[in-house]
């Protein structure tokens, strides 16, 4: 069971506490607005009021014996620098912290974050790539040059088998799984394409697009 310190419990940290409990981890909630610690207290392991810049509070926490701090203090970028690198100085073995921008981003990485969640520019970019095209359904990505796409499958590809159509030798591509009506299935070689047939598949982006003329 894992154990995560949550600081900053608005939308977005409220959000990441109540999947994280539902997810059976042991979840403390921290903020300085008592109407966040009273709406999340329900649903969490532990609640406090305080505040996250200053030392002592946070070293009251014992944040060394948290798996993972989240910092989802939003706007508040100042309050978000101060508490990821006060969290690192006391020992805290995973920080993540949220940024709003690419700037925010770098400085928070610089001051003690092993990893930056960046929402908006995460779900803008996904939400692009997929109205960019009728055939992607949905769209994951990985890093600058690999992503996992959910596709609808060419035409070209009904009543073929994957080795026939063989895109891991044409285009470097992996078929992770179908989905066919209800069922999700791995797909072996000898697998035939029917016309609903939805593929996932996993590839280097400039792949996948010569693929599917995406």
């Amino acid at each position: 069971m894992k154990t995560v310190l949550i600081i900053g419990v608005g939308q977005f940290g409220s959000h990441i506490a109540r999947r994280m409990e539902e997810l059976r981890c042991e979840v403390m909630a921290v903020d300085e607005n008592e109407k966040h610690i009273n709406d999340i207290l329900p649903y969490v392991t532990n609640a406090r009021i305080g505040d996250s810049t200053n030392e002592e509070f946070l070293r009251s926490l014992g944040v060394g014996n948290y798996d993972v701090c989240i910092v989802a203090l939003g706007s508040r970028f100042q309050s978000s620098l101060e508490t990821t690198s006060l969290l690192k100085e006391l020992g805290a073995k995973k920080v993540i912290s949220r940024a709003t921008n690419d700037v925010q981003m770098k400085f928070l990485l610089k001051n003690g974050a092993d990893e930056v969640v960046y929402p908006e520019k995460q779900m803008a970019l996904r939400i692009a790539t997929k109205y960019a095209s009728d055939s992607i359904l949905d769209f994951i990505h990985l890093d600058n040059n690999y992503s996992i796409y959910e596709l609808k499958v060419p035409k070209d590809w009904f009543g073929k088998s994957l080795s026939q159509i063989d895109i891991r030798k044409k285009f470097k591509i992996n078929i992770l799984t179908i989905k066919r009506g209800e069922e999700v299935f791995i797909p072996s070689p000898d697998t035939v394409i029917e016309t609903d047939d939805i593929a996932f598949v996993i590839g280097e982006v400039r792949d996948i697009q010569k693929c599917f003329r995406i």
